[in-house]
């Protein structure tokens, strides 16, 4: 459904150029994007806007000219958009994701995991929004996979808590929520160390010297195309059924060590691996990681939900425009 709005667009004619007046169709069904301009956002915005879907995006730090300037922070500026746009869904990606970080900041990461989600939940209630509250495989210890939605969570981590007391504190403030578990995440990325996935490629490609990588860890990575495509769907099916709602999990299935998808990565560009050294042991720097995090999916799987992306397939478009040696590209795409 599409409703019909006036807009002025630039017409140019030989010689000249003239303002006009236009019909364009905007869809019905809107929905609301934070942290659109993130690695999970931007996915979740074109996923949305090129599906029919009236979609504005808010950013912060990184908030560019097609997306709303707002602070999370600031409940009001959070209200007033919320009001004026009266969304049908909300997607909340925005958070503070970098584990280390999370142990530096305890009090910032809080405020923006917990507090600002909170009341983005009680004002989404307000207007009667579907949030959907992105959330992380770190809520669980790692020592008994796989998880469903149903086993209890036991955050190893500061990062893990704080998603976890968000998760607690949307549903307290809006029983019409659901709360998405995912794994690590990659995919189109503006710079490589906006992923702990793609951030592993200059290691990949410079083989003049050998590099440690992680292979204690068993991960899941998972395209953002796929996470946007399932809030989507959720989004749509949730449309037409409000029973709707609660903890989903969704994840990559190719289960992976850092040592294994760097050799994954060198084998889709043609690259030598060989001086990738796997090690073995669990981490002593920095905050404590879950050993293997596995989530279920199979509650999404029975709605009909879901979108795979093959790890080598997507590594490499989301990859190759960072490739430095231009030779490797000739042999790989053409």
């Amino acid at each position: 459904m599409v409703g019909r709005e006036k807009e002025l667009r630039i017409r140019f004619a030989p010689g000249r150029c003239e303002l006009v007046e236009e019909d364009v169709d905007i869809p019905s069904r809107r929905v609301l994007i934070t942290g659109a301009t993130g690695l999970l956002g931007r996915a979740v915005f074109k996923e949305f806007n090129e599906n029919n879907w009236n979609t504005v995006g808010c950013g912060y730090r990184r908030a560019q000219p097609r997306f709303e300037h707002i602070n999370l922070l600031d409940s009001i500026a959070v209200h007033d958009i919320i009001h004026d746009f009266q969304p049908h869904v909300i997607v909340h990606c925005a958070a503070e994701r970098r584990p280390d970080v999370v142990e530096g900041q305890p009090d910032a990461a809080s405020q923006l995991n917990v507090a600002a989600s909170a009341n983005l939940a009680k004002e989404a209630a307000g207007v009667g929004a579907f949030l959907i509250y992105i959330s992380t495989d770190y809520v669980f210890d790692g020592t008994s996979p796989p998880y469903k939605e149903t086993d209890v969570p036991n955050p190893l981590n500061l990062y893990g808590k704080t998603k976890l007391e968000g998760e607690k504190a949307v549903l307290e403030n809006n029983e019409e929520t659901a709360v998405l578990r995912i794994p690590v995440l990659y995919g189109e990325v503006e710079r490589l160390e906006e992923s702990a996935v793609t951030v592993m490629f200059d290691k990949v490609q410079f083989s003049n010297k050998s590099a440690n990588m992680d292979h204690w860890q068993q991960r899941f990575p998972t395209n953002v195309k796929d996470v946007a495509a399932v809030c989507r769907q959720l989004a749509e099916k949730r449309m037409l059924d409000p029973s709707i709602k609660g903890t989903f999990h969704w994840s990559g299935n190719e289960q992976m060590t850092k040592y294994e998808m760097a050799c994954a990565i060198a084998d889709a560009f043609n690259l030598p691996s060989s001086h990738l050294r796997p090690i073995t042991d669990s981490p002593v720097v920095g905050a404590l990681r879950p050993k293997n995090a596995q989530l279920d999916c199979s509650k999404l799987e029975m709605l009909g939900i879901g979108q795979r992306t093959p790890f080598r397939a997507g590594i490499k478009e989301s990859l190759w425009p960072f490739l430095v040696d231009k030779r490797w590209r000739q042999t790989v795409f053409h």
